[in-house]
Order: C-alpha cells, then structure tokens, then sequence
C-alpha cells in the first residue's frame, strides 16, 4: 500500500512539474505572450536615406496603435522595438541579431533596403521568423520563394519594365542609360532595365555609379554626360540622386531622368527644390492623396487624427504593411505561433480598402501594380 501511494506520489508530482515546464499556446512562441506580440523593426532613421526609415516607421506606427486602442488581435496589441541601421548592412547585422536573440521578437517588420536585407537573409532563415514587407524590391527576395520572407510592394523589376515601356512606347526614347548605387540595390535595379531593355532589342546607352551613403556624384555625371543618352534611370536614394540632377541641369545635361519608388518621393521633392520638375518617379503604391482609394482615405483619417500633417508615399506603404500584417495575425487565431502565422499570410487573399493583396506558397509578392508620377511645380501629379 505504502509503495503504491509513493509511486501514485511519484507520478503526480512528474505530472505537475512537466505542466510547469511545457509551455502554453501563449507562450510557446518567441515575441508571443496571452496579451501581446512583439515585432522588431531595423532600418534606417538617421543618415542620407533617414526618410525612408522614420516613414515607415511613422505610418505602421499609427495603424498599430489605432489597432492596439480598439483591443489588439485576438486579445494581443502589437508593440515594435525599432532600431536605427543608418542605412548599413553591419549595423543592421548587429541589430538583427539582438532583436532575435535577445529581444527574442516575434518577426521582423518593415526593413528598408537591399544590401541591408540580403546582409540579414541567414539571420532570417536560422531563426525561422517572418521578415514582413521590407522596402526594397529586390528579386532575390521574390525568387526563389523563401518561405519567412512576405513582400507586399512590387518589385524593381516591375518598375523597370514600366519605366522602359513608358519611355519607348509614349516617348519613342531608344537610348537609356542608368545611374545607380554601387551595391546590391544598385545592381538590383540595373538587371531589371537590362531585361526591360533586352525584352525590346535594345542596349543600355551608358551608366554611371556612386557609393552608398555619400552624394559624391561628379565621375558618374562625367560619364554620362560623355554617353549622352535621352533618359536616365536612377537608382539611389534621395540626397544623391537630387545631387546628380541639380548639378546635371546646371551643366546643361537635360535627359529624361527617371527614379524607382525606393529613392523617397516626398524627400526627393524637398531636396531638388525648383530642379524637380519633370522628374519621373515609378510608385509600387497608390497616392497618398487619392482618397477615392477607401483604404488610403483610411490612412489619411488616421494620419489626422494621429497630428501628422505632411502624407507621403512612403509612410502611406508602411501603413499599409502594418494593415496586411494586422489582416494575417487575424487569420493566424489566437494559437498564434509562426508556423500558424506563415501559414496564414500563404494564404491569404483579401480585398482590403480597394486593393487586393494575394499570397501563396509558391508566390510571396503580394503587390504587382505600378503607378507612374512626375513632378510638376514642386507637386508630384499622375502620368496619364
């Protein structure tokens, strides 16, 4: 009698220990608990390209917290721990691997850059988290497939093709060359003008390169000025490219110049002040002003209400990832682990304020549509 009692004893206090030990759905996940989920956010606030950052920080910001007043999901808000890579692959490295390892966040939201995102891809695939809507819209993050990464822009290939199609086919303009980033966003876009190119039998007219980070831009405008083609496409980000465009129409260098949505719109306005105009620049969202978008009325409430008064395309795409991601958290239940959260974002196909965003297992790229805009007076209008 006594034995068995002991090893009733036994059995019931293994049964009770391995209850302590196992953890519950709420907290089976890293960055997941019964009242939150934690996300981490690495881009660049400060340095040339700081809009790019702090935009998408600011718009994903205010759709998180308008979600996290009305209750969360699913009982969870949604916090973000953001740091600040200055646009630089090491630094994004370093705190990458702190939100993982340490912060122990639950997936990683709204990246900006290319070189920054291929520097944190084996970060990414060891950890298995999602890496959410990053702004770039680089190839190698589109094909293959690789199952943490979800795209919600279009990419620079897209871009590429309506910008060459718009110069060919509305322009008649044959000689295109490039001026781009000496970096994995440079070359990035390049390959897309060289397959938007070759799609028409044609080759690039000339290019020219600067670095990362810097506005030194005079050996490439010599070499493109020796070129002499009709158009321009541009690849960097704000500062550098209002740098080249100034200094080319004060030579007398006047090709069509064109940008990919990456380089910043609102900054690039401010930057070329009265050099902007007719400066074409291809956008992967709609316009922050067109408010016969429900969606983008929606952002444009929220922005209101939240006191920002200046509306852009950049913090209208961070809302609008911070949307899409809300939309899959839903989906994923309230066991919400990455697994389940994966499976639902392949999932996925909804009409939300206008736009219809689709992922699927083989297919990450939820976005496709390209809107054209040139800058005019120091506004940027629609290119019809």
């Amino acid at each position: 009698m006594k034995g068995r009692l002991c090893d009733g004893m036994v059995i019931a206090v293994a049964v009770l220990v391995l209850a302590f030990l196992a953890p519950t759905g709420a907290q089976a996940e890293n960055g997941v608990t019964a009242t939150e989920v934690v996300i981490g956010m690495c881009n660049a606030l400060t340095g040339p390209a700081s809009a790019l950052g702090t935009g998408m920080k600011k718009g994903s910001a205010v759709y998180f917290d308008k979600i996290n007043k009305a209750g969360g999901v699913n009982g969870r808000k949604v916090r973000v721990i953001s740091y600040d890579d200055g646009y630089e692959p090491k630094n994004t490295v370093e705190q990458t691997r702190k939100l993982v390892q340490q912060d122990k966040v639950f997936a990683l939201f709204g990246y900006v850059g290319t070189p920054t995102s291929s520097a944190v891809l084996p970060i990414i695939n060891e950890a298995k988290a999602p890496f959410w809507a990053p702004f770039t819209g680089a190839e190698f993050l589109r094909t293959p497939v690789n199952r943490y990464i979800f795209n919600v822009r279009g990419s620079y290939f897209d871009e590429a093709e309506t910008q060459v199609q718009y110069l060919t086919e509305m322009r008649g303009i044959k000689r295109i060359a490039i001026f781009y980033q000496n970096d994995a966003y440079g070359l990035a876009v390049k390959g897309g003008i060289l397959k938007a190119l070759k799609k028409r039998n044609l080759d690039l007219a000339g290019e020219g390169t600067y670095e990362r980070n810097t506005e030194d831009v005079s050996a490439a405008l010599a070499a493109l000025k020796k070129a002499n083609p009709e158009a321009v496409s541009m690849v960097g980000t704000y500062k550098a490219v209002a740098a080249f465009i100034k200094k080319a129409k004060a030579e007398g260098f006047n090709p069509v110049f064109l940008n990919v949505s990456f380089v910043g719109t609102a900054a690039l306005v401010k930057e070329l002040g009265g050099a902007g105009d007719g400066v074409i620049i291809t956008q992967v969202m709609p316009s922050p002003k067109d408010a016969s978008v429900p969606l983008v009325a929606q952002y444009r409430a929220d922005m209101k209400s939240a006191g920002h008064a200046e509306l852009d395309y950049t913090d209208l795409e961070g809302y609008i990832d911070a949307v899409v991601f809300v939309e899959t958290l839903k989906k994923a239940g309230a066991n919400l682990t990455r697994e389940t959260f994966i499976t639902a974002a392949e999932g996925l196909s909804a009409s939300i304020g206008g736009l219809n965003f689709k992922f699927s297992a083989t297919d990450h790229h939820a976005l496709e549509k390209i809107y054209l805009t040139r800058i005019a007076a120091g506004q940027v209008e629609s290119v019809k």
